[in-house]
């Protein structure tokens, strides 16, 4: 914080800024590398939606992440962060027929989301495609404690649902029908999702794939991709779950993951970067509303969003800091912690128990690598912020730009300026 207000990367003109903790970040990979090592064959990808950051996927790509992309935006950031095709995922409920043979043409791995989708794939696959082509299903082991975040219930959009009627003979069908399909996807969800649970959907698929091989007499499914979804603790500093935690979930529930049988694929995003980095910004004043005390930041639901809109299943820790970036003291007291947003609900925190702040003084939002500020709403036309990585080398700081603030050209130019006069031609 000293760092950044010094070197002018938090300032009046811009009062909030994303930064990013690289050697965290290294150490997160390492860590889920660690814990995959016992697996013959993996390949670990970054969900691309988690930081959509071409230097965030460069540096990742450099550490030997593939990339899951869900969107023409996501793969277009992927291939210009350098990713090797054959180390791209394709996801997405709603893959339009363009988007499909894009993706086959590059050679990047697609997970069809449904069986009609197949169809379009057999329609656009070209001969000698070098594209690894799935088949997502839903093992409906249920939901975690955020609806939202829970992609395995009964009615899931996602996947063919293998316990509905003729589900399960319907995939069996669709692989029996295509050589050339030859994983099996699942993703059960991430945020209030136990681990247990995870691990359960993950083995249903297991099952799912013997009893394919095993009905068409040959290994026609050699790989799973598992997903990734592996929750984080928002309460304190600590790493829990950590990836070791999930690999033994799932050498419980599926000891066959561990034995070379399947190349595993995984998508993490959220575990590997929400705690390397934080959201920083001033505060802009402090005042008084039926006895409690209000301080007004530039942190709000434009880049806090979840937590602004479900406050219950995305709370965060605050920090308090002067106006020197020298973390404030004294006695506690309860404070809402408001952001910039016209509407009232933009509350990233509510009676949190905080030094006294005041205007000039700064509001630290923990736990905010993966997400928040990489994705910001454009809610009030409020410019995106600036992101910076960040290593701390001995006592010294040393920063690089992952993105400049989004400028009120960008925004306006972002908002049809150039056709400013030409509604005026509809008469």
């Amino acid at each position: 914080m000293r760092h950044a207000l010094d070197e002018g990367l938090l300032t009046a003109r811009e009062p909030v800024a994303g930064f990013l903790d690289t050697d965290g970040i290294r150490e997160s990979v390492r860590s889920l590398h660690a814990a995959f090592a016992p697996v013959p064959e993996v390949l670990h990808t970054f969900a691309v939606k988690a930081s959509s950051l071409v230097p965030v996927l460069r540096l990742l790509t450099g550490l030997g992440m593939g990339c899951e992309v869900a969107s023409p935006g996501e793969l277009r950031l992927a291939l210009d962060a350098g990713c090797d095709p054959s180390r791209i995922v394709l996801d997405s409920p709603a893959k339009t027929r363009e988007e499909i043979a894009e993706a086959l043409a590059l050679g990047v791995a697609l997970n069809a989301d449904n069986l009609d989708e197949l169809d379009r794939i057999d329609a656009l696959r070209p001969d000698g495609c070098a594209s690894v082509v799935g088949l997502r299903v839903n093992p409906q082991v249920g939901g975690g404690s955020i609806g939202a975040m829970s992609t395995a219930t009964a009615t899931s959009k996602f996947g063919v649902a293998l316990r509905d009627e003729g589900g399960r003979e319907a995939v069996h069908r669709a692989f029996a029908r295509r050589p050339w399909l030859t994983r099996l996807h699942a993703h059960v969800g991430s945020q209030g999702c136990p681990l247990d649970l995870i691990a359960e959907g993950v083995a249903e698929t297991y099952r799912l794939a013997e009893e394919i091989n095993e009905r068409l007499g040959r290994r026609q499914v050699t790989s799973l991709d598992i997903g990734g979804g592996l929750p984080v603790n928002f309460d304190d500093d600590t790493v829990r779950p950590t990836y070791e935690d999930y690999t033994a979930a799932l050498r419980a529930a599926a000891p066959g993951l561990f034995v070379g049988s399947y190349a595993l694929v995984t998508e993490f995003g959220r575990s590997l970067l929400a705690k390397n980095g934080f959201i920083a910004a001033r505060v802009e004043y402090a005042k008084q509303a039926g006895g409690r005390r209000i301080a007004v930041t530039h942190a709000g639901a434009q880049t806090a969003t979840r937590t602004v809109l479900m406050p219950g299943s995305w709370p965060l820790r605050v920090g308090a800091f002067d106006a020197q970036g020298r973390p404030r003291t004294g006695p506690e007291v309860p404070q809402d912690i408001a952001g910039p947003c016209c509407f009232a609900g933009d509350v990233v925190a509510e009676a949190r128990p905080l030094p006294v702040l005041g205007e000039g003084d700064h509001v630290v939002l923990y736990d905010t690598g993966a997400y928040y500020f990489s994705t910001p709403w454009a809610y009030n036309s409020l410019p995106r912020p600036a992101v910076h990585g960040y290593v701390l080398d001995g006592g010294t700081v040393r920063c690089a730009p992952v993105r400049d603030a989004q400028t009120l050209d960008e925004i306006a130019a972002e908002s049809g300026a150039r056709h400013a006069d030409d509604l005026h031609t509809l008469r």
